[in-house]
């Protein structure tokens, strides 16, 4: 046996003792994709392992993520920081080899997989990201980004809707930097495709735009000269459909959904080592040779990765412009008095916060050349588009404004893509109702804990005729379950300024703006708000006039003004009432409890919440006494004006259900 044909059954059986050790994994995957898996890491792929970060590495993406034990015996073979140890904690708790790949539980995890079509989505993001990077940096004499997104994904990927979305701007844009292998197995979880999945997947990629071949899996010399064409086609993204064989070489379990989603068994990984000549007395073997083929390969990536080194300092001195903003784009993207100059930018006068939103954004883009995103088909209603910049085009790349077109998951997937290449802040954009669409991969970028900005507009009933369907009742609430994100509903001009400076600050998860479509009154504050102070989450508008309050009315977005309103009723009553508002109540839960305290009162202190929304969430703060202003049940079509008395978000109304509640 030649040595690469131990490579290959080394990665194959370190999958299948893994499994077994842990008795819980998925071995087939990686039995049958091992072939292809060798040849792209060894003959194609570029990495350095101890610089996992490198910027012009090429980017491997398991998107059939139940295949993890694939990955992780890449990675240990190719020496990144990922033990034999660790392979033998497979799905144990704390271990670097968790059931599914975790961005950030490994060194060489490029991004979480998991849930099937994310990870082909987010390879988009990350290929668009290298065409836009080499737009903006690449000149004749060095190429600093030149790196390829490869990926493996199986039938569970191809059916997911997400997939679909993602593929098909790919295909549009031409993201020749692209190159998945369809690991065309024929088997899922329930048994044959045959009994759910039956499309002709060339032809419609093909129809996508995409450069397709067909191959035998298992033929070393077929999967190089598939994956050597792919690599020459820079104009078309591409799908290698290798027809495999799930667990190969498993006596009993090879084209069984046996091997899906179990271990083969004790008696079944002996036999299929005895079968393809493997040492049945040991587990967890790799032989010395082997080693030593890996340890050469990794060396000759090493001395790419210095060639590359060199070539950069020497570039980053005869382009010093380009060097400087390389530097905006990686290392410092914010520059000094940013908030505050979001704020100027933000204007006065009154008026929806998706208005607002779009002036400020006009001068984030001038200050931070990292920023870039667009909406689904929605821009000149969001605002979302960046006047002064050129579009994204599959013949220039150079812009800022990228049009996604109607494809809310497909987006946000790759935004994900585009945040983890490194040296972007994407945002994305659509009306909050939508954000259901995109609450998957919203879910990853939580759990990554990576900087995605999400504009969310038309945020309550009160966007009017469109009626129930569009009108969010319970999104708000939901978004703001998702751990590590945190989401802003801003009320005036410097309340949105200030969410955006935050926004583009917080580069450790992603963050939500919840803008108004309708124009938000003017309203008085004690005194204008620092950013210092709208950080916290939570801060005192108006406070009560004589002594402690009485009331404590918090409230959010387009509520702030009649919660103003009802201050000043109240107060003409005799009844001292303070006005919180609390645009990011996750940033508010992070204070102390002093001043958690000293904003919202004590326990005697009355509490009166209002939102254009579910209210539930509202009980941690105001607790279960308090008395909310919110929405229980869907929507209706009529004018605004009629919404909003019949919501009961009227000063009145207000009025009357303290009195019902024996409060006044």
């Amino acid at each position: 046996m030649n040595v690469e044909q131990q490579a290959v059954h080394t990665i194959r059986f370190l999958a299948v003792d893994a499994v077994e050790k842990a008795n819980s994994g998925h071995p087939g995957l990686p039995m049958g994709a091992a072939d292809y898996a060798f040849v792209l890491w060894t003959k194609f792929l570029r990495f350095n392992p101890k610089d996992p970060k490198w910027i012009d590495r090429d980017r491997f993406i398991l998107s059939a993520g139940h295949g993890s034990m694939l990955l992780y015996a890449l990675l240990h073979l190719n020496e990144y920081d990922l033990s034999l140890k660790d392979i033998k904690q497979f799905r144990q708790l704390g271990s670097k080899t968790p059931g599914h790949p975790e961005y950030g539980a490994a060194p060489g995890i490029e991004t979480t997989t998991g849930p099937l079509g994310q990870g082909f989505g987010t390879g988009v993001g990350m290929a668009l990201a290298g065409k836009m990077l080499a737009a903006r940096f690449n000149t004749p004499d060095f190429s600093p980004i030149t790196y390829r997104i490869f990926g493996i994904v199986s039938d569970g990927d191809l059916m997911e809707g997400v997939t679909a979305e993602a593929a098909s701007l790919a295909g549009h844009l031409g993201l020749g930097n692209l190159i998945y292998i369809y690991d065309d197995n024929r088997i899922t979880i329930d048994g044959s495709t045959d009994l759910s999945f039956s499309e002709n997947v060339a032809q419609r990629f093909e129809a996508y735009g995409w450069h397709v071949q067909s191959i035998d899996g298992h033929d070393r010399t077929e999967i190089e000269a598939a994956l050597s064409a792919t690599v020459a086609v820079s104009t078309q993204p591409s799908l290698v459909i290798a027809r495999s064989h799930i667990a190969f070489g498993s006596p009993n379990k090879q084209d069984s959904e046996a091997s899906h989603g179990a271990p083969l068994g004790a008696e079944e990984a002996k036999a299929t080592k005895k079968k393809l000549g493997w040492p049945t007395d040991v587990e967890f073997h790799i032989p010395g040779s082997v080693k030593e083929f890996f340890h050469q390969i990794v060396h000759k990536n090493e001395i790419e990765y210095q060639n590359w080194q060199v070539a950069f300092s020497l570039w980053k001195q005869n382009f010093s412009e380009k060097a400087v903003l390389w530097n905006q784009h990686f290392d410092n993207p914010t520059p000094n008095h940013f908030a505050e100059e979001l704020l100027k930018a933000a204007g006065t006068d009154a008026g929806a916060t998706r208005t607002h939103s779009g002036n400020v954004l006009q001068k984030a883009a001038e200050l931070v050349p990292a920023l870039c995103g667009g909406s689904a088909d929605l821009a000149a209603s969001l605002k979302t588009l960046v006047k002064n910049s050129p579009d994204i085009t599959k013949s220039d790349f150079t812009g800022q404004n990228i049009h996604f077109g109607v494809r809310e998951h497909g987006m946000a997937a790759i935004a994900n893509g585009l945040a983890l290449s490194g040296g972007f802040i994407p945002y994305v954009s659509t009306f909050l109702i939508f954000s259901d669409y995109m609450r998957p991969s919203i879910r990853l970028a939580a759990l990554m804990g990576i900087q995605v900005i999400y504009v969310f507009s038309h945020d309550s009933i009160f966007l009017g005729e469109d009626g129930p369907t569009h009108q969010s009742v319970e999104q708000i609430a939901s978004l703001r379950l998702i751990p590590c994100m945190n989401v802003f509903r801003p009320a005036d001009a410097s309340e949105t300024a200030f969410a955006w400076a935050h926004a583009i600050e917080h580069n450790e998860g992603p963050t939500a703006l919840i803008l108004t479509r309708q124009t938000i009154p003017e309203f008085e504050r004690d005194h204008p708000i620092s950013y210092d102070e709208f950080k916290k989450g939570g801060y005192t508008l108006q406070e009560a006039t004589r002594g402690n309050p009485e009331f404590v009315i918090i409230a959010t977005g387009s509520e702030v003004p009649l919660a103003c309103e009802t201050r000043m009723s109240l107060e003409a009553k005799g009844f001292p009432t303070r006005v919180v508002s609390m645009p990011a109540d996750s940033l508010f839960r992070r204070q102390t409890e002093e001043y958690q305290r000293a904003v919202l009162g004590n326990q005697k202190t009355r509490k009166i919440v209002m939102e254009a929304g579910s209210p539930n969430a509202w009980y941690e703060f105001a607790g279960r006494e308090a008395l909310t202003i919110g929405v229980t049940r869907f929507g209706e079509s009529a004018p605004i004006r009629d919404l909003v008395p019949h919501f009961g978000f009227t000063v009145d109304a207000v009025l009357k259900r303290m009195e019902e509640k024996g409060w006044i």
